[in-house]
């Protein structure tokens, strides 16, 4: 497929294009800052990009057969809340105006609901070095989910998400936190992405949430 990869030089976006160009993808990456890719692949066109600017941002999304959106404006960034929630509509307004149909985005686990009605995010001992940006996709998910013209996905990471191995092993949900044997959440940055492009490869949650876990 041709996809259009947002945030490929990011802990989670290297993770999602490595995996993408070993499946044999057609991968365009666009980020602000080009130079950040080193890899050198047959089937990667790097461009630089600002979703911010949504006609530019457009014109190198039209024809590609999805996009993959990883943005991230960085969890120490103190305008982390407000970026979060403009970078995620503006992505969406150039997914539309480029004619792309499908967008699958990275999320957040905070918005996972650990009892009806009650979310990870919510709770006292959630990290508060982690809160506000939590929120702010929180907020980004349900922008996703009023958003009828596109067939989005937004993909919860466990709770913990590390540097691992590519094992192919994992668990899927959609809105509870997925707990292992011992009630942590875990998942390595290199399963979630064989998850993501699985999701590419093969939709299973259009228009929905969903999560990952061993």
């Amino acid at each position: 497929m041709k996809v259009a990869l947002i945030g490929a030089s990011g802990f989670v976006g290297s993770a999602v294009l490595k995996e993408a160009l070993m499946r044999g993808h057609n991968v365009t990456a666009i980020l602000r800052h080009p130079e950040e890719i080193k890899i050198q692949d047959p089937k990667l066109t790097v461009k630089e990009g600002d979703v911010f600017n949504e006609n530019e941002f457009a014109e190198l999304l039209r024809g590609q057969d999805a996009v993959i959106s990883t943005y991230n404006p960085g969890w120490t960034n103190p305008e982390i809340a407000e970026l979060t929630r403009k970078g995620h509509q503006a992505i969406i307004n150039g997914v539309k105006r480029a004619h792309v149909k499908r967008l699958i985005t990275a999320g957040g686990a905070g918005s996972l609901e650990i009892a009806p009605g009650k979310q990870l995010v919510d709770q006292p001992e959630f990290p508060a070095e982690w809160k506000t940006g939590a929120m702010a996709l929180r907020d980004a998910l349900n922008t996703y989910r009023n958003e009828k013209d596109i067939d989005w996905t937004f993909f919860s990471p466990a709770i913990n998400i590390f540097p691992g191995e590519r094992t192919g092993k994992f668990r899927l949900g959609s809105e509870q936190p997925i707990l292992d044997e011992k009630g942590q959440g875990r998942i390595s940055v290199q399963d979630y992405a064989v998850a993501m492009i699985d999701e590419l490869e093969n939709p299973k949650h259009l228009k929905q949430r969903f999560t990952i876990g061993y």
